[in-house]
């Protein structure tokens, strides 16, 4: 094995279970380094142009927004199109030779459920494709111009993206312990690298946003709560000085 290729016998792939079927499939033409490059640049391209267009829109941003504006459009990317991608064809992935089929071939090394048109990936996906991909374009909009609704639709969204990735680890876990069936390569990069840390970024930071929309809310309702009572009491005083 070298950077992600795989020396193999005609006909057959690299992934786990080895007796797995996986219709047409087709080995990458582009290494493991050659795609992570491009998809790093692709990722490098989206931050630039969120950057420049909330410093045009909102130039006094504060740092922890900015930051939370360009983690939604790239959520909003990643789960549109390239998940998006996936849950259109999925049927035939095995032998997608562009980008993107190449890439989701890459990361199928660490679960080759996205290969075999397994169920749950399939509807895992186009749910957050539909859903949760439009709805981190909207909620980055809203923090952009400083909304109201912000914090409701962060925490939706954050929400949606944190039940999918629980559901995603806890089924393949429950497979690999129960069942005894692995989707992953042996090599601890795949299971690692891959599987583990490329998606506990959506268990982390959403639980992060979450955790701060319940803050926020609380505070407002706090606050709210707090001039209603303080409203309250001055007209009491006022109905007690009018008697007397």
């Amino acid at each position: 094995m070298a950077g992600g290729n795989f020396s193999l016998p005609a006909g057959q792939h690299p992934y786990y279970p080895m007796e797995v079927e996986i219709v047409g499939y087709l080995a990458n033409k582009w290494g493991t380094l050659e795609l992570l490059t491009m998809f790093s640049a692709g990722l490098a391209v989206i931050f630039s142009l969120t950057y420049a267009g909330v410093k045009r829109l909102r130039p006094n941003a504060s740092t922890g927004d900015l930051t939370t504006i360009m983690w939604f459009v790239m959520c909003g990317c990643i789960h549109s199109f390239f998940e998006g991608y996936f849950a259109y064809n999925f049927r035939n992935m095995g032998g997608r030779q562009d980008l993107f089929g190449q890439l989701w071939k890459e990361y199928s090394l660490s679960d080759s459920r996205y290969l075999t048109q397994d169920a749950f990936v399939l509807c895992m996906e186009t749910v957050t494709a539909v859903f949760w991909g439009p709805g981190s374009f909207v909620t980055a909009y809203l923090i952009s111009i400083d909304h109201p609704l912000r914090y409701s639709f962060q925490l939706i969204v954050s929400l949606g993206q944190f039940y999918g990735d629980v559901l995603y680890y806890a089924t393949s876990l429950f497979d690999h312990y129960i069942l005894n069936v692995s989707y992953t390569r042996p090599e601890a990069a795949y299971y690692w690298g891959y599987f583990v840390l490329m998606n506990a970024f959506w268990i982390v930071i959403p639980g992060y946003l979450m955790y701060q929309s319940v803050m926020a809310t609380w505070s407002a309702f706090a606050a709210a709560n707090d001039a209603h009572k303080l409203l309250q009491r001055m007209g009491q005083n006022g109905s007690v000085k009018k008697t007397l």
